[in-house]
């Protein structure tokens, strides 16, 4: 715990990806009062295509109440 999965869309670098999960981590140990050693972090990879379909109605439409940081845009 906790398991943070960070979807978007492709084209980061590997260096991105690193960079970001250190600062992920970062922010969960202070904020969680967490180990490093129980904290996971992926990354999924979505084409632009299949975002709607594959994030934004399943992740944030279907699970609005989960959210504490919803998106500035729309999908109409």
């Amino acid at each position: 715990m906790p398991h943070v999965i960070i979807k978007m869309y492709p084209g980061r670098t590997e260096e991105q990806k690193k960079l970001c999960t250190e600062k992920v981590v970062e922010a969960l140990i202070e904020t969680l009062n967490t180990d490093e050693t129980s904290i996971s972090v992926a990354f999924e990879e979505i084409p632009k295509e299949m975002w709607k379909e594959k994030v934004f109605l399943p992740d944030i439409i279907e699970k609005e109440k989960t959210l504490f940081k919803k998106p500035g845009y729309s999908m109409d």
